[in-house]
């Protein structure tokens, strides 16, 4: 049997963007991974509320846990299906990958400055 990976995916979205719209996103991108052939896809975990803070942080409602084979290319498929998903949306969402502690920061930028990112994101992770 593969090696299973875990990435954090965070997700935090545009600050124009209200709270349950930004929750719908999420969820469509959550969706999205779920499609793909990964192990589980689950809400990530969350972080403490303040005492003076009124509803849900969308940094916390953006936080997904990914378990999927360390081989194969679903890494590659995962991290080409959140580019995707950025490239569609008009607003200004940005997406944190982790993996033991190494993290990449996807929002908008041009094609080839993400391109160039990922790729090297990519080969740190699957030796490639």
């Amino acid at each position: 049997m593969a090696d299973v990976m875990q990435v954090l995916l965070v997700v935090t979205p545009d600050l124009e963007v209200d709270p349950e719209a930004a929750e719908r996103v999420t969820r469509r991108l959550r969706s999205e991974i779920a499609d793909l052939n990964v192990e589980s896809v689950r809400p990530g975990p969350s972080a403490p509320t303040p005492d003076a803070a009124k509803g849900t942080d969308a940094v916390t409602v953006g936080a997904i846990i990914v378990a999927l084979s360390a081989s194969g290319g679903v890494f590659t498929a995962l991290v080409e299906t959140v580019r995707d998903w950025l490239e569609r949306s008009s607003a200004r969402h940005r997406v944190s990958l982790t993996i033991d502690g190494d993290t990449i920061e996807l929002e908008r930028a041009s094609n080839s400055e993400r391109r160039e990112l990922i790729d090297a994101y990519i080969r740190r992770h699957t030796g490639s």
